[in-house]
């Protein structure tokens, strides 16, 4: 048995001999197969985004011959300090959450904004974009999304309208600081990292490009309140209906049970076979009384009115089979549930991609038993399902309509596998935790943002008190003030230790984890060099600012099909080492890959703010783009001139 070979030592000369061919090694080829099988999985979601991660990284380890990928390698991206400090600051943009700081901020712009669209686009750019350089901005979106919605409804806009403004800006504040989005941290750690190899780069600091984030803020925020209001079309009525809205009138309707009709004496779940015809019984109405969930073991009597939820031909034919009577048709909110105007009875769910329904359909993950509630349409990439809707695999981004009482909906409000369209009536916020909250983020930033150091040594030559210059011990790195952070959340109340878990977006950490070997395989096998070599012949016919600019331009694409952090971490090894080759700035180049995956206009699938905004806002996968596109041509020219100004190339 010792003379035997592993396979992957047996492989080994192989691969040797196979030699280059122009430059290229097998162990470039190797390593370019799994990132094009990488993207493949990120753009057809045939498998989740934390499950294709895993993949990758359990592919570079079994492929360790060619990628150069150790198992210790392979699993440091669950050591990382990125991926730790985004696992905290998650958790802290939770514990803010909990207070209901930002909700409540949102909801004093609705008295500001009134009915003035302007004033309306104003009052949520000027709060999302200053709050998500400070908060992770994935989250403050999730919080501001039924809150902008209330806004635009009391204020008599339509949703589309303001949505998207609330995502892009959410982006443009997440370039503010360290913290603003998980990708700032990303590059940041991608950067030190590579440090040696190129010692122009350096982790960033908390307000490393905070200058050039303001000028995008304020670059963006003019565009959208000028121009890209008005590319933006009226997607969801003005007036909101649901009925309306879903055009679902045609497949709701109320019938009366017969005297002598089969169901008879059955329960409303044996009533009706839903798998086989696709029907759905929503509501049972007895003396004027109206019952909704739980029905499943509610007995049906004659003369008993039902809402059913089928198509036309599916409704005809169970009256025949069935002996009911077809009463009428539903056309609006207040004929589905007339007595439930202050119960807000039907509301869009949203679903992020950290939900346990991704990837199940609506039979498989039981929601209604869960959650007592009726599913009335499903809005999935832009086109509303009204029909076998039970058999939809569900997506991240897609919108249910739900029916439900009010008490299910406050537990769906509570819960982080949704995001709520409207925000739920009375929510339980911990406002006496606003103060501790905000004290530990200050601590939080305080720590890492002062330069104590210099604070030190000038008190110190200021009172001649040579003890103040021991303040330089309070500098610390953001990922250890964000741990702390932590566990001052949990100390002070403002989370409680069981909730940590639930903060956290799982899918994220793994992302982070599985793509960061990835990045190192890159560099390791010289593939990395490869292409920052085959970029830099640009270099022969154009000038660098426009070798810069092409970058920012090429990751924007990139980030589009596959996430911003793994987009990152393809684009600045190879960005580092197209700048060295052609004698530019690395460091100006790492930054307009991190500007350009941290804001994504241009489809609702490149950016997780833009999922959350897509269902609310009844857009089209094209709405994205009409109005994104200037915007990305506008604050890639406004960015890449920024970058050469402040940093030089």
């Amino acid at each position: 048995m010792a003379g035997l070979l592993s396979p992957g030592e047996a492989l080994l000369p192989l691969a040797t001999q196979a030699g280059s061919v122009s430059g290229v090694t097998t162990e470039m080829l190797v390593v370019f197969l799994v990132i094009l099988g990488a993207i493949v999985l990120f753009i057809t979601e045939w498998l989740p985004i934390d499950v294709t991660a895993i993949a990758i990284m359990v592919t570079l380890i079994v492929l360790e011959p060619w990628t150069q990928i150790t198992p210790a390698e392979g699993i440091s991206g669950f050591s990382s300090s990125a991926t730790i400090t985004v696992l905290a600051m998650l958790i802290l943009s939770a514990g803010i959450s909990q207070t209901g700081v930002v909700q409540i901020i949102g909801r004093k712009i609705s008295g500001f904004a009134g009915e003035s669209l302007n004033k309306q686009l104003l009052a949520t750019i000027g709060v999302t974009g200053p709050v998500s350089g400070f908060i992770n901005n994935t989250p403050v979106v999730a919080i501001l999304v039924p809150v902008i919605s209330d806004v635009a409804h009391k204020g008599k806009t339509s949703p589309s309208k303001l949505l998207i403004p609330l995502s892009y800006a959410s982006q443009f504040g997440g370039m503010l600081t360290l913290i603003g989005t998980s990708t700032n941290i990303l590059a940041s750690d991608t950067a030190a990292r590579l440090s040696g190899e190129y010692p122009a780069l350096h982790a960033f600091d908390f307000f490393e490009f905070t200058i050039l984030g303001v000028i995008v803020l304020i670059t963006g925020s003019a565009y959208l309140l000028t121009i890209g209001h008005r590319l933006l079309p009226e997607r969801v009525p003005v007036e909101e209906d649901y009925v309306e809205e879903y055009d679902i009138a045609d497949y709701l309707a109320e019938v009366v049970v017969r005297e002598g009709s089969p169901i008879v004496g059955q329960t409303v779940e044996t009533a009706i076979e839903e798998a086989e015809t696709d029907a759905d019984i929503l509501q049972l109405i007895r003396d004027g009384e109206r019952f909704t969930e739980p029905l499943a073991r509610k007995q049906i009597h004659a003369g008993d009115t039902l809402l059913i939820r089928a198509s036309r031909d599916t409704l005809e034919q169970l009256a025949v089979a069935d002996d009911l009577a077809i009463a009428g048709s539903v056309d609006t909110d207040e004929e589905l549930d007339p007595e439930a105007s202050d119960d807000q009875s039907i509301v869009e769910v949203v679903i992020p991609s950290r939900s346990f329904l991704v990837g199940e359909t609506l039979t498989s993950s039981t929601f209604r038993q869960r959650y007592d509630g009726n599913v009335l349409a499903l809005r999935s990439r832009g086109e509303v399902i009204r029909d076998r809707m039970n058999e939809i695999t569900i997506r991240a981004g897609d919108t249910l309509l739900v029916q439900a009482e009010s008490d299910s909906i406050d537990r769906l409000a509570q819960n982080r596998d949704f995001v709520l369209g409207h925000e739920a009536e009375d929510p339980d916020y911990r406002t006496d935790k606003i103060p501790h909250a905000i004290a530990i983020m200050f601590g939080v930033v305080g720590l890492v943002a002062i330069p104590w150091p210099f604070l030190g040594n000038a008190l110190a030559s200021l009172t001649g008190i040579e003890q103040l210059t021991m303040l330089a011990g309070l500098q610390q790195p953001i990922l250890v003030t964000a741990l702390a952070g932590v566990v001052a959340m949990v100390v002070a109340g403002v989370l409680k230790p069981n909730e940590l878990y639930d903060s956290v977006d799982w899918d994220v950490i793994f992302l982070l984890a599985g793509v960061i070997p990835l990045g190192i395989a890159l560099e390791q096998t010289g593939a990395a060099m490869l292409l920052g070599n085959l970029v830099a012949t640009a270099a022969d016919f154009l000038p660098v600012l426009l070798v810069l600019w092409l970058f920012y331009i090429a990751t924007g694409l990139i980030t589009e099909v596959i996430s911003n952090n793994a987009s990152v971490v393809l684009m600045i090894p190879v960005a580092a080492a197209a700048a060295t080759a052609i004698n530019a700035n690395p460091f100006a180049f790492v930054l307009a890959v991190t500007f350009a995956a941290s804001t994504a206009f241009l489809g609702p699938v490149g950016y997780q703010t833009n999922l959350f905004v897509y269902g609310p806002g009844g857009y089209k996968f094209t709405d994205y783009a009409r109005v994104g596109a200037p915007l990305q041509l506008i604050l890639s020219t406004v960015t890449v001139l920024g970058i050469a100004l402040f940093w030089g190339i």
